[in-house]
C-alpha cells in the first residue's frame, strides 16, 4: 500500500513531510484537507489527528501525527532508502540535540514572525510591529548559536544533511521572503547552510507542489 499524507501543502506541517518522502524518494498519496472549510475539525479527520491539525499520515495499518514525528518515523523505516537523514551511534545524539533546538528554540520564534510578516497579510490582517521586534530579538539570538555551531561542521548534526535540517525548511524559505532575511544575511555561515539545505532537489519538488496549489 502507498503511503498517505492527508493535509494541504500550503501548511509548513506538511511540507516538512513531503520533504522526508522526497528525500527518500518513496512513493506516497497526499489526500487533500480543506481547511478553509474546516475539513481538518470533522470526525473523519480527526479519527486520524484527534488535535484537528495536519497533517495526518498512513503506512498500511500505522497511523500517525505530528510533522516532526512522521519524518522520524520515514527516516528510521526507510534508513535504507534515499538520503540517510539520520546517524547511526553516538553522531545521532547530537543529530537529536538539534532537532530539539528546531522545534523548541528556532520554530517558536520562526513561526510567530512567519505568522506576523506572511500570512496575516494573506488574511488581511494587520501585522504587530511590536510582535515582530521581540521575536526577531529572539530569533538573532538562536541565529548566533546557529552561527557558532555551524562553524564546527557543514549541517546542524554533523557534516552530512539529517532531519536536524530538513526540519527547518518550510518556515526557513518562507522568512527568506520576508524582511527577517536580514538576520540570515547578516551570518555568514548560516547564511550559507541555509542556501544550502533550500537548493536541495528533494526541496524543490515540495515548493513545485506547493506552487501548483
Amino acid at each position: 500500500m502507498v503511503m498517505k499524507v492527508y493535509g494541504a501543502v500550503l501548511s509548513t506541517a506538511v511540507q516538512r513531510v513531503l520533504a522526508a518522502l522526497y528525500e527518500k524518494d518513496l512513493e506516497f498519496e497526499l489526500v487533500p484537507v480543506d481547511m478553509r472549510a474546516g475539513e481538518h475539525k470533522q470526525e473523519h479527520f480527526l479519527a486520524l489527528n484527534p488535535f484537528g491539525q495536519v497533517p495526518a499520515f498512513e503506512d498500511g495499518d500505522l497511523q500517525l501525527f505530528e510533522s516532526r514525528a512522521i519524518t522520524q518515523y520515514i527516516a528510521f523505516a526507510y534508513k535504507d532508502k534515499g538520503t540517510p537523514l539520520l546517524c547511526e551511534g553516538k553522531p545521532m545524539a547530537t543529530v537529536s540535540v538539534w532537532m530539539e533546538v528546531e522545534a523548541h528554540q528556532f520554530d517558536t520564534a520562526a513561526s510567530k514572525l512567519q505568522w506576523e510578516l506572511m500570512f496575516k497579510s494573506i488574511f488581511g490582517m494587520a501585522t504587530d510591529a511590536a510582535v515582530v521586534e521581540e521575536n526577531e530579538a529572539k530569533l538573532s539570538k538562536v541565529l548566533d548559536v546557529y552561527e557558532a555551531r555551524l562553524s564546527q561542521s557543514k549541517y546542524m548534526g554533523g557534516d552530512c544533511f539529517t532531519l536536524a535540517d530538513l526540519h527547518h525548511l518550510p518556515v526557513l524559505t518562507n522568512l527568506m521572503g520576508t524582511t527577517v532575511k536580514k538576520l540570515f544575511d547578516a551570518r555568514p555561515k548560516v547564511s550559507a547552510w541555509a542556501a544550502d539545505i533550500m537548493a536541495r532537489p528533494a526541496w524543490a519538488k515540495v515548493l513545485a507542489m506547493k506552487n501548483q496549489q
